[in-house]
């Protein structure tokens, strides 16, 4: 997803939604990066059913807690854990708790399974592609992986940037449609867009402010007021 102008503020409300994956897990087969590129650790027979495989993937879905890759963005002792895995530094990663709200199994092989899983952002799938592994005793890398949802938006809509034209550019209101939205008049959306509190009756919590203009930005309710979290500008 790619947002233009002003709208690249806000483009975190859409990259903290659920995510739906498609992945390609190889068993018997551990790597330092826990997908192909890595290195190979261990190789180990394979003896699990497809059965077997769908039991540890369901045992995986639900509220979990998920330690993450060594080779990942996650800062640890302020630098990314990564440049420290790159050193051959031992890098103690915290866990975190994900949900995985499904993880369907579809296809499976004597050493491999392809599944479709959707999850809570800031989950690892090669952490949850080891996990499998872990459970059948036989370890497992990510051989395949692609993000094909993210919230409202498929990968079934998209369109290559040659190919974009106005008419497939979405407004601010509707790519952040999951939002409560207020609806104001041309001079609350005036004060609201130079950074001023606004009166409102609303539930607290995040709401999007859109006025005759389109969005103004997204703002915090709180006691019947709404206070700038982010602005968007003109």
């Amino acid at each position: 997803m790619i947002a233009l102008g002003p709208a690249t503020r806000l483009l975190r409300y859409v990259q903290d939604l659920p995510k739906t994956y498609d992945v390609t897990g190889v068993l018997g087969v551990t790597t330092t990066t826990l997908d192909a590129e890595g290195e190979v650790v261990e190789r180990r027979p394979v003896h699990a059913t497809a059965d077997d495989i769908k039991r540890a993937a369901a045992e995986l879905t639900g509220e979990i807690d998920q330690i993450p890759p060594a080779v990942s963005a996650i800062k640890v002792g302020g630098e990314r854990a990564y440049k420290k895995a790159r050193r051959g530094e031992e890098v103690e990663m915290p866990s975190r708790r994900v949900t995985i709200y499904s993880f369907d199994v579809r296809r499976t092989s004597t050493d491999a399974f392809e599944a479709r899983v959707e999850c809570s952002s800031g989950t690892y799938i090669r952490s949850l592609v080891a996990d499998v592994g872990t459970k059948l005793g036989c370890g497992a890398h990510v051989a395949h992986l692609r993000r094909v949802r993210i919230g409202q938006f498929d990968v079934a809509d998209s369109v290559k940037l040659d190919a974009l034209d106005a008419g497939r550019v979405l407004p601010i209101a509707t790519a952040l449609g999951h939002l409560p939205q207020l609806d104001v008049d041309a001079e609350t959306a005036a004060l609201a867009r130079n950074g001023r509190t606004i009166a409102a009756e609303v539930a607290d919590g995040e709401t999007l402010v859109v006025g005759p203009g389109g969005a103004v930005g997204v703002f915090e309710a709180r006691d019947g007021f709404l206070k700038p979290v982010t602005v968007v500008g003109t």
